[in-house]
C-alpha cells in the first residue's frame, strides 16, 4: 500500500522570504519595500522618487533575489523539524512557484537547512501541478500546505480530495492576506508550526475525505 504524501510550499511556510527580500532591497538597491497583504505591485517604491516600480522591474528584482540571495533565507521557527517529523509518517515533496531553472538551487537550499526532499517547480495556480503529483505518487492520503489563498482555491477546484492547510509563517503579512479557510478552500488555517504539526499528524490518520 502506498504511503501518505505531504506536499508543502516553501516560501513563508518553511523559509522566510519577504523579510529577507525587504532587507536586501533596502540595503543597497535603492528601493523601499512595504508590503500590505501580498500586493507586490504597490509594495516596492524607488527610494529617491517614491514612485512604484513597474511590473517588469518587480519581476526583475524578484528574479535577482532568487538567483543570488536565496542563501539569506532562514527557516521559519519549527518548520524544518516539523516537516522532518512528518517525513517519518509520510512521503514529503516541495511544490514551489519558481521557474524550473531554480529547482536544483531550491533543493540544495533546503538540504542546507536539513530538509532533503524532492522539489517540484510551478508557475501559476498550483491545482494542475498537485494533480500531476498525485497521479505520480498515488498516495493513500495527501495534504497540501501553502501560504496563499489562491493556491488553496486552485487545489480545492482541481483535487478536492486533498487535505489543505493554510499556513503563513511570516507574522508581518499573515494578518493581511486572504484566508483560504474563511473562504472554504482550506480545511484549517494555522500560522505556526507548534500548532500546525499536531493538526497535520492527526490529519494523516484521518480517513481520506
Amino acid at each position: 500500500m502506498s504511503r501518505p504524501l505531504i506536499i508543502s510550499d516553501c516560501d513563508e511556510v518553511l523559509l522566510y522570504m519577504v523579510a529577507h527580500f525587504k532587507e536586501w532591497l533596502e540595503e543597497g538597491e535603492g528601493i523601499r519595500f512595504q508590503l500590505e497583504g501580498n500586493n507586490f505591485a504597490t509594495a516596492m517604491r524607488w527610494e529617491d522618487t517614491g514612485e512604484p516600480l513597474n511590473e517588469k522591474d518587480i519581476w526583475r528584482y524578484l528574479g535577482r533575489f532568487f538567483d543570488t540571495e536565496m542563501d539569506r533565507q532562514l527557516p521559519i521557527e519549527g518548520a524544518i523539524q516539523g516537516i522532518n517529523t512528518l517525513a517519518e509518517h509520510a512521503d514529503v515533496v516541495i511544490l514551489t512557484n519558481l521557474v524550473d531553472k531554480r529547482r536544483d538551487h531550491r533543493a540544495e537550499q533546503l538540504a542546507g537547512h536539513g530538509l532533503n526532499a524532492r522539489v517540484f517547480t510551478n508557475q501559476g495556480p498550483k491545482g494542475p501541478a498537485l494533480q500531476a503529483i498525485l497521479e505520480e505518487f498515488q498516495p493513500s492520503k495527501a495534504i497540501f500546505i501553502d501560504d496563499l489563498a489562491q493556491h488553496h482555491k486552485s487545489a480545492a477546484e482541481t483535487v478536492p480530495e486533498i487535505s489543505r492547510l493554510h499556513l503563513c509563517g511570516e507574522p508581518t503579512i499573515a494578518d493581511h492576506i486572504d484566508c483560504a479557510h474563511d473562504a472554504g478552500h482550506a480545511h484549517a488555517r494555522i500560522d505556526n508550526w507548534a500548532e500546525a504539526l499536531p493538526w497535520l499528524l492527526e490529519e494523516l490518520e484521518r480517513d481520506p475525505r
